[in-house]
């Protein structure tokens, strides 16, 4: 009877997230775009969460003119599809609205391209490459095993060796991944305006102002206070009310 009542409830969640989605579109189309905010972040506050979703209450808070709203959005939806056309083309635009103009540094040499490697793929997409590659090296070791034929069996056997190396980066790439992942803590400023200072504490020095709609990169927190780092490697403290993390 418990399970009969959980799976009730949970298509009532689904069929209520779906029509709230739904009203949000409709108010969207009509030009209401605070209904259709309101709509979309109660889809949120229920913890259901998807691509679509981000990238429409982005382009309900860039209708609005809300620089940072809009930005915060469409990058949550690129974290969950890094790939979302629609996503990236539509930053873009809200990017242009932004204040701050930061060059970012570029980066250059092997650590640079074996981290760019590694971020190619999610960790949980290495490890279904690695998957596949354990199923390769199954076969390759069945074949070996049962072949009589001496030129096969080597053929077999160099595969075998190979699956074994591919097995291991792949795991290995899998883990780094998710290793890099979770040491990235991007974040958006919501502040109109802030500033940035040298150290956690409200009489240190400024060191420079940010606005509203500018990504950062949170190093380390201190009570109230967040370690920052912008693209151009610029370091300091930012009081943690002006940001929002986006993890």
């Amino acid at each position: 009877m418990k399970n009969i009542l959980y799976i009730f409830l949970l298509f009532t969640q689904v069929f209520w997230a779906q029509n709230a989605f739904q009203e949000g579109n409709k108010f969207y189309q009509e030009e209401k775009f605070e209904d259709a905010v309101n709509s979309y972040e109660s889809i949120l506050k229920s913890k259901k969460e998807s691509v679509e979703l981000y990238y429409n209450l982005g382009n309900a808070y860039y209708k609005l003119n809300k620089v940072a709203p809009a930005i915060y959005n469409y990058e949550k939806a690129l974290l969950l599809n890094p790939n979302d056309v629609a996503s990236k083309n539509n930053l873009r635009f809200a990017q242009n609205m932004t204040i701050d103009e930061i060059k970012p540094v570029i980066e250059v040499g092997f650590r640079k391209t074996v981290d760019d490697f590694t971020l190619k793929y999610t960790a949980d997409e290495w490890a279904k490459i690695s998957i596949g590659i354990s199923f390769a090296f199954l076969l390759f070791f069945i074949a070996y095993y049962f072949s009589e034929n001496t030129i096969l069996k080597r053929v077999f056997f160099v595969g075998l060796c190979l699956a074994l190396i591919a097995l291991i980066a792949t795991v290995s790439l899998a883990i780094k991944s998710k290793n890099l992942t979770e040491a990235n803590r991007p974040a958006i400023v919501f502040a109109e305006i802030t500033s940035v200072k040298l150290e956690p504490k409200n009489s240190a020095k400024d060191v420079f102002t940010l606005h509203e709609g500018t990504k950062i990169h949170v190093l380390e927190d201190s009570d109230n206070w967040k370690k920052i780092q912008l693209a151009d490697e610029r370091t300091g403290w930012i009081s943690k009310d002006a940001i929002k993390e986006l993890k």
